[in-house]
């Protein structure tokens, strides 16, 4: 029997929180002194660090900078108006901001990161006034204050057996799924049958499409994808076969940069709150969302136990690795240096993909211009990944990196930053019905649409997103929020890479960028009318009735959702139809073949893909009269003679429930 897992919480704190598991960082407070007063100075005080500032310098003093700081022990800059104002504290120590690298320096230096530094002074200084005093020197280019990431909310993810119990039917070779991993089944979002004993409402074919596109791809271990998250449990099961291992620092010696980043012992990534190499994610505190970001990504796949992850291969170690940048610790978040520091090691350490379930409130920020100036050290950052990841691997698929950050969950009509800036692909949500999540963050700024859940619609955990869970969670849960659709994008993207990997293709970011946005399939269709749900059901019950008016998010969910099968094909070059399931489409062979009308085609299927899809098909002239009873795929070999030679094209049809007016491409 499914259950619907019930908790206890306090009401001010289920009161204070809008919508599903979501990270954020302190917002600046509307009368805050520092905003508006010196342009130098970026963003608040509130929730920052005491103690340190970051200060970005002018490009034609660093050399002095550099010189005195070496000179003087990393108390002193070298810049005469700079030192008056630190030697009037105590305690002071002066650093770069961005960890020194020399593998990768001269690119550093080419973005400009090491023009930012860090001070630290003593504690007894007030932010602010050393904060106005740093931004008086002409020299100086900005003063940043250091704010912690910090989590908004921190609600717990539902175990499996908390919603399905010990005695429940898992998959089975019977159940014509592609692996054999037992809660498969239950992974709506991956392979979505419409199936009402799982969850409703339920739609057919709102997922991913991952059975389709695992025939051609499951993954690459030369793909890497860095989750900057929580830590990551390396040692899981269904993990630690994909993490990603440095093995210099595997073999090396126990504190010692033994691959010569910059980094001391980071094996499987690195700890950047507590700045060491040993990830976690015991802390009483941790909700294990990293580790169920990462299951979404890259779960091993066919090793018949638990879950299975987009691209996490097929059991033969042929997964595509995850990457773990630990940015939380409980309820501790990492500062913004460190966090920018995170991003910067991504680039540096062969991630293609930065997979970020994290960011501001929405309207804190209503414009590139405004999130970039109060948060420059970490755009630089992530301008940074997206220009040099893949750089060091001339073998890599792709140049540039894909930064892919969730668009966050408090309902509102523009997602939040980073994800609204548009270097970097935003993710909203939807329910198992296509519906957008209840909770899912949506505008002009949403690029893309993926599963995340809506517990407050289905009623249940089960309409939710089934992903690997730490030990504490029993290994495997349920979480939701634009959080869990953002790894779906990621992992997405990262199948395609394995797919160039094989194929030998290569692109620039740009390139795989438009393909992966223009590989999806129209949400807008299912936009219309109205939806009922409950606020916080599992909390409230039914005490708080709500209606969505779905109009009001049309053109507003992205370009459409994400199809792992659709961006493949277009990987490949194939060329591919959409038709609506039980509706009958005339397909011109001619234009596969030339514009001649005296041609006369054979079209043949395999009989397991006929069967599979309920196909029938009639050859009328050069017309194909096609029509499927059930959703999925076929591949069509089309065959003319042309001057007595027999000349042969592929062509994939594609029955989905609903297509775009232009055949499905957006």
């Amino acid at each position: 029997m499914k259950l619907f897992a019930q908790r206890i919480l306090a009401v001010l704190f289920a009161a204070a929180c809008v919508g599903c598991a979501q990270d954020d960082v302190d917002e600046p407070t509307s009368g805050s002194e520092d905003i508006g007063r010196n342009p130098k100075i970026i963003y608040s005080s509130r929730g920052a660090s005491a103690g340190e500032l970051l200060v970005k310098f002018h490009p034609d003093v660093i050399g002095r900078l550099e010189q005195g700081v070496t000179r003087s022990g990393a108390t002193r800059s070298g810049v005469e108006a700079f030192d008056a104002v630190l030697g009037e504290m105590g305690g002071v120590t002066i650093e770069r901001l961005f960890t020194v690298d020399p593998r990768t320096e001269d690119r550093a230096r080419a973005a400009g990161l090491h023009l930012w530094y860090k001070v630290r002074f003593g504690n007894q200084e007030s932010l602010e006034q050393v904060a106005a005093r740093f931004a008086s020197v002409a020299e100086v280019s900005y003063v940043q204050y250091n704010i912690h990431v910090r989590r908004i909310e921190n609600r717990r993810p539902v175990p499996f057996d908390q919603v399905w119990g010990g005695d429940v039917q898992q998959t089975t070779r019977a159940d014509e799924l592609p692996f054999d991993d037992p809660k498969l089944n239950k992974q709506w979002h991956y392979i979505n049958t419409g199936d009402q004993t799982l969850t409703s409402p339920i739609r057919a074919g709102a997922d991913v499409d991952c059975k389709e596109a695992w025939k051609l791809c499951t993954g690459d271990p030369s793909i890497i994808v860095a989750v900057v998250d929580e830590g990551v449990m390396y040692s899981h099961e269904d993990l630690s076969a994909n993490m990603w291992v440095n093995e210099a620092e595997l073999d090396g010696q126990t504190g010692v940069d033994d691959d010569g980043n910059g980094y001391r012992d980071d094996i499987y990534g690195y700890n950047f709150v507590l700045n060491t190499g040993k990830i976690t994610w015991t802390n009483p505190d941790d909700v294990g969302h990293g580790t169920h970001v990462a299951g979404t990504i890259a779960a091993v796949n066919n090793n018949g136990r638990g879950v299975c992850g987009i691209a996490g291969g097929s059991g033969s170690n042929d997964g595509v690795k995850i990457m773990s940048l630990q940015i939380f610790d409980g309820e501790d978040g990492a500062t913004a240096d460190a966090t920018a520091n995170a991003i910067r090691y991504a680039a540096d350490n062969g991630a293609l993909i930065l997979q970020c379930s994290w960011g501001y409130d929405a309207g804190v920020f209503t414009s590139d211009s405004a999130w970039a100036r109060a948060c420059s050290a970490e755009k630089d950052a992530i301008d940074y990944f997206i220009a040099n990841a893949g750089k060091d691997n001339p073998a890599s698929p792709m140049t540039g990196g894909l930064a892919i950050f969730a668009a966050g969950n408090e309902s509102a009509r523009m997602p939040g930053y980073p994800a609204s800036y548009g270097g970097v692909v935003c993710v909203t949500a939807f329910a198992p019905d296509f519906t957008p999540s209840t909770f899912t963050n949506y505008g002009q700024a949403a690029d893309i649409a993926a599963p995340g859940g809506d517990s407050d619609y289905t009623l249940d955990d089960a309409g939710t997103i089934l992903s690997t869970q730490t030990d504490a969670f029993g290994l495997y849960g349920y979480m939701e929020g634009t959080s869990m659709a953002c790894p779906h994008v990621s992992g997405v993207a990262a199948l395609g890479l394995s797919y160039a990997v094989k194929l030998g293709k290569h692109f620039t970011a740009d390139e795989f960028r438009s393909l992966l946005l223009t590989s999806v399939n129209d949400i807008n269709s299912y936009l219309e009318g109205e939806k009922d749900y409950y606020y916080f059901y599992k909390y409230y019950g039914e005490a708080y009735p709500r209606t969505m008016h779905l109009p009001n998010y049309v053109g507003k969910m992205g370009g459409g959702y994400t199809d792992a099968y659709k961006l493949l094909l277009s990987i490949e070059g194939t060329a591919a139809i959409w038709i609506k399931q039980n509706e009958a489409t005339e397909i011109d062979l001619s234009k596969y073949f030339g514009a001649s009308e005296n041609l006369t085609f054979a079209v043949s299927v395999s009989q397991e893909d006929e069967r599979a899809l309920g196909l029938s098909s009639l050859v009328k002239g050069n017309k194909l009269i096609v029509v499927c009873a059930n959703t999925g795929s076929a591949s069509l070999t089309l065959r003319t003679n042309i001057g007595g030679t027999i000349v042969s094209k592929q062509l994939v049809v594609v029955a989905r429930p609903q297509i775009a007016s232009n055949g499905g491409w957006l």
